[in-house]
């Protein structure tokens, strides 16, 4: 061990460094007969510096829990601000396919709505003209097909020339064409096949009815008109509700230029809404080719699960993807590590409560971080609730001033 003694020609002042202070007074102690009752006895009746004494009951009492000094895994991030929105692969638009007016709306904003459903039922000329004409058409095809039946009785009998049954043959074909796009028409419209093989038994009334059916599973999440409006002509509304599928939506994501090469499609995505007290995991489906103007960054857009109905297009969010994951040997939660005087330190277990010690970080991430220097593997330290101890701490150095 290496000492220092320094004396001053002036004044004869001995100065003497605290290492070598720590190896002399013992020995300079143990030569006297008469114990000391000075300063340095004084301080040794102190708790070392950087001690906190406390007993395991009065641990958990405070709730602090420890944890072992362990290896990790450290992932690489890239952080993003995102918006959630509707899933554009599930939203769909109910048209009004003809000309007509609103005659009833049988969907409120927020109704759910299944695949098929009638939302809505137009009055229209339109239809009523096209059903007529399946209906004409249908008769015709049926007295043609049963004249040309008969024909074809008397030919074969050689009572009708072979040159009648032809053209009866040739008319009842061409019945039937008409029948098919007359049915085809109706089908353009949006009338079902179930409501056109019904038709025959339908009232006059019904048939100027156009049943509007939603396309798909979802949520009222839009209305375009109201009850009585015309729809469908040049200038005139052409949607009548919008309806969303909110179990599945997307995170629309502003990535910087410079973190774009390392973003790819199939990346996780941990997205939180502190606001709304929100955490889902999501995944990287799209990676724009094109930089947004004002912004000099890309859009990026990820999928996410969303059952449960938590969470609503519109919020804003903090999306973290996935880039990269690295081992570390030796880790600790972020919310072990207090800052005390400018330096990183950690409150490590002893038998008699805790020692501050300052430590040196290396990688990390927002969960953990590396230790690179000051700790050792299997060493237990608090983790959470340190701030107890930086409290107490702070008290025992406050008296270990009073008493100096």
């Amino acid at each position: 061990m290496i000492v220092a003694i320094a004396i001053s020609a002036v004044g004869a002042t001995l100065w003497i460094s605290p290492k070598a202070r720590t190896v002399l007074v013992p020995l300079i102690q143990g030569a006297k007969s008469v114990p000391s009752t000075g300063p340095t006895e004084r301080a040794h009746e102190h708790e070392p510096a950087g001690a906190i004494k406390i007993t395991a009951d009065q641990i958990a009492k405070a709730k602090i829990e420890l944890a072992a000094v362990a290896g990790c895994t450290i992932a690489q991030q890239i952080i993003a601000p995102g918006t959630v929105t509707p899933n554009s692969d599930r939203v769909a638009r109910v048209a009004a396919k003809v000309v007509g007016t609103v005659a009833e709306l049988r969907k409120r904003l927020g109704d759910s709505t299944f695949k098929g459903e009638v939302v809505a039922v137009l009055e229209s000329r339109e239809v009523a003209d096209a059903r007529s004409e399946y209906l004409a058409a249908r008769l015709a095809n049926e007295l043609q097909q049963d004249l040309t039946s008969r024909d074809k009785s008397l030919w074969e009998r050689r009572a009708v020339p072979e040159q009648q049954y032809i053209k009866s043959r040739n008319a009842a074909a061409q019945a039937e064409m008409r029948l098919n796009i007359a049915r085809q028409k109706l089908l353009a419209l949006g009338v079902e096949a179930p409501e056109i093989a019904d038709l025959p038994k339908s009232s006059e009334e019904l048939l100027r009815n156009q049943n509007v059916r939603a396309p798909i599973d979802g949520q009222i999440v839009e209305r375009r008109v109201d009850l009585g409006a015309p729809v469908g002509r040049e200038g005139q509304e052409s949607e009548i509700y919008v309806i969303a599928d909110l179990s599945s939506l997307w995170v629309d994501l502003s990535v910087p230029t410079s973190d774009l090469a390392n973003v790819v499609v199939g990346q996780h995505v941990a997205v939180t809404a502190r606001q709304a007290g929100l955490r889902a995991d999501a995944e990287v489906i799209f990676v724009g080719p094109v930089l947004q103007a004002d912004t000099r960054s890309a859009r990026v857009i990820a999928a996410m699960d969303n059952a449960a109905l938590a969470w609503r297009p519109g919020v804003f969010v903090t999306a973290r993807i996935l880039v990269a994951e690295q081992s570390a040997d030796l880790c600790v939660p972020r919310a072990a590590l207090q800052t005390i005087e400018g330096q990183q330190n950690l409150f490590v277990r002893t038998d008699d409560g805790f020692e501050k010690r300052e430590v040196a970080i290396g990688r990390g991430d927002e969960a953990q971080a590396e230790i690179v220097f000051g700790l050792d593997p299997g060493e237990v330290v608090a983790t959470t609730r340190t701030f107890v101890l930086k409290a107490e701490l702070g008290k025992g150095e406050a008296g270990h001033d009073h008493d100096h």
